[in-house]
């Protein structure tokens, strides 16, 4: 057995103890909030120990933290591969693109709802009203991109307007009772952003 034999194992051992690790934490969170969340429920559930998850995060702050930034990522990546697949279909329109990817993001609030939930209400421990913004604020300046704001007049307040809406969908979307309702209303939010941006 060689060392790097030796080292991925170590590695993939790692790494299914931190996915293990925040699979635990998403429900302890959901469930619990942040404040009233207990780091041994979660390593309880995790089969994990306590030296472990302050190994691979620090505490319930950073554990917390990095869920955030997983699911934060994982809708991102949902917006963008279905900007991709638009474009490879062939639609060039910056605006029909950003309804695409917010179509994305709106139902990975429904598929991810306890999460969306959870974040979307605050409550995270101290600096996450911060860290939240700036993931918004960076948002905002991926959907100027696609937008294309700075070549029309208004187009900066448009694109605010835009977000603000998609987030604030996300957030009802995500407390819907059933899929149905919820994909209901992200088809009417969807429908009045396109009257708003093609006003």
């Amino acid at each position: 057995m060689t060392a790097a034999t030796v080292g991925g194992r170590g590695a993939g051992r790692a790494q299914a103890t931190r996915a293990s690790l925040l699979a635990a934490a998403r429900g302890v969170f959901s469930e619990s909030g942040f404040a009233e969340a207990n780091i041994a429920d979660v390593v309880s559930r995790a089969g994990a120990s306590v030296g472990s998850l302050y190994h691979h995060f620090g505490g319930k702050a950073d554990l917390y933290l990095a869920l955030f930034e997983d699911y934060q990522s994982r809708q991102e990546e949902r917006a963008a591969s279905a900007v991709r697949g638009a474009r490879g279909e062939g639609e060039r329109d910056p605006f029909e693109l950003f309804l695409v990817g917010a179509g994305a993001y709106l139902r990975g609030c429904w598929e991810e709802r306890e999460l969306a939930r959870m974040f979307l209400d605050g409550g995270g421990p101290p600096g996450f009203e911060l860290i939240a913004r700036r993931r918004y604020r960076d948002w905002i300046l991926v959907n100027a991109a696609l937008l294309r704001a700075d070549d029309q007049p208004l187009g900066e307040t448009l694109v605010l307007v835009l977000t603000t809406v998609v987030a604030e969908a996300g957030r009802e979307v995500a407390v819907q009772d059933t899929r149905d309702d919820a994909m209901r209303l992200a088809d009417e939010v969807l429908e009045m952003l396109g009257r708003i941006g093609r006003g």
